[in-house]
């Protein structure tokens, strides 16, 4: 087990707390639910801290804005489709695609199916297969939204420089 330091856990508390504000405050309401800026913040949070830090601290996150948003059948579940779905992404940028250019984006991708597949299979027994078939395509444009912004904002950090520099910190 990896051992956090002070500075490991400063770093994780406050990426969690941008997953938690970008999931919590920025929603955009849709006919069955919302989506929100957390998944980037999820995804960009793996780059930035490491598949280990990142994936906890985008759950712990995303399970926090379901916890003070009403949605408390939903902590568990979260914790654990995000905390898999960054580390799917964290594996393909350190593990499997290290060397490759846009290796963040086929790990956003890769995390992005496994975030629609655990929430599918969740809302299939929280609400039966018809609905959770109904509630799909508004899962799908929240994920690929997510991963769009991830790819857009990873990109300019990267070519800015600034993300060398926050990881350095």
């Amino acid at each position: 087990m990896e051992k956090y330091t002070i500075k490991d856990m400063t770093k994780m508390a406050v990426m969690a707390a941008i997953v938690f504000i970008l999931t919590y405050t920025f929603k955009i309401p849709f006919a069955d639910g919302y989506t929100h800026l957390g998944d980037c913040a999820v995804l960009i949070g793996v780059m930035v801290l490491g598949r280990q830090k990142g994936a906890l601290s985008g759950a712990v996150g995303a399970a926090l804005s379901d916890l003070i948003s009403g949605y408390p059948h939903w902590i568990i579940p979260t914790f654990i489709i995000k905390f898999l779905m960054a580390a799917a992404m964290g594996l393909v940028v350190e593990k499997y695609m290290p060397k490759a250019k846009f290796n963040f984006a086929v790990g956003a991708v890769v995390g992005g199916i496994l975030q629609i597949i655990g929430y599918t299979a969740c809302k299939i027994g929280f609400y039966g297969f018809a609905q959770a078939m109904v509630m799909t395509p508004t899962l799908i444009i929240q994920t690929i939204a997510g991963i769009v912004i991830t790819v857009v904002f990873v990109t300019a950090l990267r070519t800015s420089g600034i993300l060398e520099r926050v990881k350095a910190m």
